[in-house]
């Protein structure tokens, strides 16, 4: 898109671009989503970036009408396969804030200098403001949703100092924290005093355009391993619940079905739709992870508009795409458990569950357990099911992180004895969070690029109802 065509999504208040820019006023000093309610600028006081962390760098506040820090992520860091894409996602998994940049380039195998120059390049804003952006919008939910004192707040948000804390949340919302905790939004989840985070922390998960809940869920339901995972209630109400091993401790969350996405229309203050989830963190320094691990395990940053319009431009896939729009491709929430899975097997896994995984402080009806990590696996069972899987993982010749380099992981993958194509591919497709792989044996044209993720999960949804009738 050019800023001619930019600015006329912003015209028409259109909800499908939420996440994929921003534009500024400058006569306000404001940014927004493009959806934004408010009255529309003129087109020579707008300005667009290609992140809120640009905007904030140059000067702009967070609007409070449409919390353009509230909107999904951009569908091209899921795509994207080059050092931008895998740098926004490991920043996302908040590893700027645990490892810093020089933790950063290292994993992604590239200097510093580079890594920021690139960023700075395409995306307006380095690492450290990209990390910076992705804070604040931590501390305002800490903030508006728990009865954390503030100074606790600063550094689970990821901040080094409370001054830094303070400034930080004055420069993109204009207020102070105090201020910003009281500006809650009515009718939401007001915080109580003394409350905490392993109280739960109620969150919306924004997701664009439609969303094929039932879909997801079916499919979660299937696969869910006992003690680790449960769904309960009737279809199109159920909540699905289960553990996450995360790097500061441990939680448990919560995500509610939403039949048709909960889509408010394009007028709404808050267009789109969304799922709603409860957090319970033993350490709230893990939000910021624990949500974007949540985002790739439903696929909330998809682009539903380009996949069904794509996909349903083919006279195989229109039936499928018209009975099921927004349907999505799950990803992992733990990338290296999935893969011990895939290869084990549901019963398998729910056996090394109940010998190797770590049994929780304070179960919750029928999570028990962690998942067991893949050093653990690689020294009870090296010879097992998935033991040779486990070592490689334990030992780096596997990488399966946010970052890792797909291409790579699918050749140190099949160069396992016990990994053959089918689960590979499968594992591309969930633990890494590609949208366009073509398992072996299942007919998938080049035509249906890059979204062939996404048409598989059509056919097999599709073959999945014809065998249940």
């Amino acid at each position: 898109m050019d800023d001619d065509s930019r600015y006329e999504a912003v015209r028409s208040r259109d909800a499908r671009f939420d996440g994929e820019f921003f534009f500024a006023v400058s006569t306000t000093g404001i940014y927004c989503r493009p959806s934004c309610p408010a009255v529309t600028p003129r087109r020579r006081n707008v300005r667009f970036f290609a992140t809120a962390a640009a905007a904030q760098g140059s000067g702009f506040r967070a609007c409070r009408r449409c919390r353009p820090d509230a909107v999904p992520g951009s569908a091209d860091w899921n795509a994207r396969a080059d050092v931008v894409g895998r740098a926004m996602r490991l920043i996302g998994d908040g590893v700027v804030d645990r490892e810093g940049v020089a933790g950063l380039a290292a994993r992604l195998g590239y200097s510093a200098r580079q890594v920021q120059r690139q960023l700075t390049a395409e995306l307006g804003a380095g690492p450290v403001a990209l990390a910076r952006a992705q804070r604040a919008h931590t501390a305002r939910v800490l903030l508006q949703t728990t009865g954390l004192p503030v100074t606790e707040i600063a550094f689970a948000s990821g901040f080094a100092s409370v001054r830094q804390f303070n400034d930080t949340v004055k420069d993109v919302y204009a207020l102070t924290p105090s201020a910003l905790r009281a500006a809650a939004p009515r009718g939401g989840h007001r915080p109580r005093r003394g409350g905490t985070p392993t109280a739960g922390i109620p969150l919306r998960l924004a997701h664009r355009g439609p969303y094929h809940a039932a879909g997801v869920f079916d499919l979660l339901a299937r696969e869910a391993v006992p003690g680790v995972e449960e769904m309960s209630g009737p279809a199109g109400a159920r909540v699905y619940r289960r553990t996450l091993r995360l790097p500061y401790g441990t939680g448990i969350v919560a995500v509610e079905e939403r039949p048709g996405g909960a889509s408010a229309g394009p007028s709404a203050a808050h267009p789109g739709g969304w799922l709603d989830a409860r957090l319970h963190l033993t350490d709230p320094r893990d939000l910021t992870t624990a949500v974007q691990r949540l985002r790739r395990l439903f696929d909330l940053d998809a682009d539903p508009y380009a996949v069904d319009e794509r996909l349903g431009a083919d006279p195989r896939l229109a039936p499928l795409v018209a009975a099921r729009p927004g349907l999505r491709s799950p990803g992992a929430a733990d990338p290296e458990e999935f893969a011990v899975r895939a290869l084990a097997g549901r019963a398998e896994a729910a056996r090394l569950v109940q010998a190797y995984g770590k049994t929780l402080d304070a179960p919750c009806g029928s999570l028990t357990h962690l998942f067991p990590e893949p050093a653990v696996l690689a020294e009870a069972e090296p010879h097992g099911r998935a033991g040779a899987l486990a070592v490689a993982l334990a030992d780096g010749a596997v990488r399966l992180d946010a970052g890792a380099d797909r291409d790579d992981a699918e050749a140190a993958l099949l160069a396992l004895p016990e990994a053959d194509p089918a689960t590979v591919a499968a594992i591309r497709t969930r633990a890494l969070g590609d949208p366009d792989v073509a398992p072996p044996g299942v007919d998938v044209p080049d035509t249906w690029r890059p979204w062939r993720s996404y048409a598989v999960r059509h056919l097999r949804t599709a073959e999945d109802l014809e065998t249940d009738a």
